[in-house]
Parts: C-alpha cells; sequence; structure tokens
C-alpha cells in the first residue's frame, strides 16, 4: 500500500510534466553550437595555378573555371569546412595546340569527368594565419587524401581575405597522362598546384 508522502510526490510530478514537456518541445531543434560564417569566393580576383616539366623544362598551366564553398571561423577552425570544384575542361598553358589536347582522355578527359575537387575533412590552425587542410582530392574519379598548408592575411581595401597555398601531386596517381604519356622522361610526373583565393565575408584572423 503507497503510503501518503509517495502519493503526494507522484501528484506533485504528474503536475509539473506537462510544463517541462512544453519548454523542451518550445526550444530550438538541434540546438548546439553555431554554424561558421559562410565566406564568398571572388572568383576574378582568384588563381589556380600547375607547373610540370616537359623535356625537363618547368611549364606553367592554370584553371580558368572553378568554385568554392567556404564556411570558416578563423578563431575557430575545428568546425570548418572547404569544399572546391574545378572544371577540368578549363584547363590551359595557353598554347592553343596544347589546350586543345588536354580535355581529351588521355589526360583530363572532361568528357566524362569534368571536374575535379576537394573536400576538406579537418582544418588546423598552426599560428600566424597558417592553417593545415587535411581532405580528399579528386581528379579523373581517383580520390586521394592530401595535407594542404594554408596561409590567411587580410587583402589591402575592401572586406577581403587572400587565401594562399601549394601542394604537389603525382600526375601519375590521378592517372593524368595515360598511354604513351606515362613517359615521364616527356612529361613529368610531379606537378606543382599554387592557389591564391580572394574570399569575401571570412571572419578575423
Amino acid at each position: 500500500m503507497n503510503s501518503l508522502p509517495s502519493r503526494l510526490l507522484c501528484r506533485g510530478l504528474s503536475r509539473l510534466l506537462p510544463p517541462l514537456l512544453a519548454l523542451v518541445a518550445a526550444l530550438p531543434a538541434g540546438a548546439g553550437p553555431a554554424a561558421p560564417p559562410a565566406a564568398k569566393l571572388v572568383a576574378d580576383k582568384s588563381q589556380i595555378v600547375f607547373v610540370t616539366r616537359q623535356m625537363g623544362v618547368p611549364v606553367e598551366g592554370s584553371f580558368r573555371k572553378f568554385d568554392a564553398q567556404v564556411a570558416f571561423d578563423p578563431k575557430k577552425p575545428d568546425g570548418g569546412s572547404v569544399a572546391l570544384q574545378i572544371d577540368t575542361a578549363s584547363a590551359g598553358f595557353g598554347v592553343p595546340m596544347s589546350d586543345a589536347e588536354l580535355p581529351k582522355q588521355p589526360w583530363f578527359d572532361a568528357a566524362h569527368f569534368p571536374q575535379a575537387s576537394f573536400q576538406s575533412s579537418a582544418i588546423k590552425a598552426l599560428g600566424e594565419g597558417r592553417f593545415e587542410m587535411a581532405g580528399k582530392l579528386t581528379i579523373k574519379g581517383v580520390a586521394r587524401q592530401v595535407t594542404v598548408p594554408v596561409s590567411i592575411a587580410p587583402a589591402s581595401g575592401g572586406n577581403y581575405s587572400v587565401a594562399t597555398g601549394s601542394l604537389t601531386i603525382q600526375r601519375l596517381d590521378y592517372k593524368v597522362g595515360e598511354g604513351e604519356w606515362t613517359d615521364t622522361s616527356v612529361v613529368g610526373n610531379e606537378v606543382q598546384v599554387r592557389f591564391r583565393f580572394t574570399l569575401s565575408g571570412l571572419g578575423p584572423l
């Protein structure tokens, strides 16, 4: 048989429960840390270049078309993300004959793989505007983990920041240059990729 204090306690809890449930229901769904602020890529003030060697001579090319989605707080980089898409058909050295070949199957095969991409998985601050971004680089359907050092500095004039960095990849890892072009004495295997991204709306460093 229940005692009187127990019955009173149950009655009190039954009165408190509905207001508590109403309070929980009123809370925003998924309330938690605020999402990192989004920054916008200023494409006409940005560039991606690549340097390879042809017959031992350095040759520089570039991608003329690319886009990026950046959600990143420089003061709290752990929760940030960077996604980059590159139009492979936009690759060129500025030489019409070479530029006509790059989108074809032995090289970027733009018809089947119109985009190369990078998707960050972790961002770490190194201090003094320097960061380390780990993620997946995908070219011609081949995805590999890479780590990219990035430096960010305010740009003079306007609410802009400039992110610069570089990484070195092996083109044959991504099947860029197949068939007869796997001969690295003609076109080197090592490719240095350099970028300079102008961003608007990035938080303070």
